[in-house]
């Protein structure tokens, strides 16, 4: 078995449980754990810092929101698996009630996808176009009935990329959608036409279907665009 590191003990008080978690964070890294790792137990962990346990069990709590590391009880405490999720909430929460900071992260993701859409249009499989196609008509029978159809749209919009099997990319899309949504409440802002957003989609998909890049972009860009025009109009008193 490797031998670890040693964990540094702390030179300052200040925001103590703060400090532990850095020093816990510096000893992961030092020692290059990786998920299922586990850390030593909290009673070394406390003795070693020089802190009361309460100190070392508040900053595993603070790890855990983060989703740095896990709790197994009866067993001791884990490095987990990295996940985008408390980065997801923690996005979302502070965009909201914040349309300013909203417009931004649309702007990223319009620049992100119609970025990447030419490689989508050398990618692309006939078995995608028709999950697109009947994601797209999912969301004009919706919109004919005047319904919102965001979980279609999110859906749409990974179907989009997943051709390119980019796992960081899927996750990033994720995070702008949720957080998006959640920030803006966008499914109860005064929206367009229903039917216009279906549109918007269908004609991507037959931009890309027909393997032209420069009108995908554009709709795209539109897509956003109308969007932005949303937000625009939501924020005027």
């Amino acid at each position: 078995m490797p031998v670890l590191k040693s964990i540094a003990p702390l030179s300052r008080a200040p925001l103590l449980h703060v400090t532990v978690q850095e020093s816990l964070r510096n000893y992961i890294e030092d020692n290059k754990l990786k998920a299922g790792d586990a850390l030593p137990p909290e009673s070394f962990l406390a003795q070693r810092l020089g802190v009361g346990r309460n100190s070392v069990r508040e900053a595993i709590k603070a790890l855990e929101s983060l989703g740095i590391l896990e709790t197994r009880r009866g067993i001791g405490v884990f490095v987990k698996e990295f996940s985008f999720k408390p980065l997801l909430d923690n996005l979302a929460y502070g965009l909201q009630d914040s349309l300013r900071d909203v417009e931004e992260l649309r702007e990223i993701r319009r620049v992100l996808e119609t970025g990447l859409i030419s490689k989508t249009i050398e990618m692309i499989s006939a078995e995608d176009l028709e999950e697109l196609r009947q994601v797209t008509d999912n969301m004009r029978q919706r919109a004919e009935r005047n319904e919102s159809f965001a979980a279609e749209d999110q859906q749409f919009h990974q179907l989009l990329f997943r051709c390119q099997n980019n796992h960081m990319l899927s996750a990033l899309i994720d995070i702008f959608w949720v957080a998006f949504t959640k920030a803006s409440d966008f499914t109860n802002l005064d929206n367009e036409s229903p039917l216009d957003t279906w549109r918007d989609h269908h004609e991507i998909v037959e931009a890309i279907a027909a393997k032209d890049v420069e009108r995908a972009r554009h709709r795209l860009d539109e897509h956003y665009r109308g969007i932005q025009r949303v937000i625009a109009k939501n924020r005027t008193p």
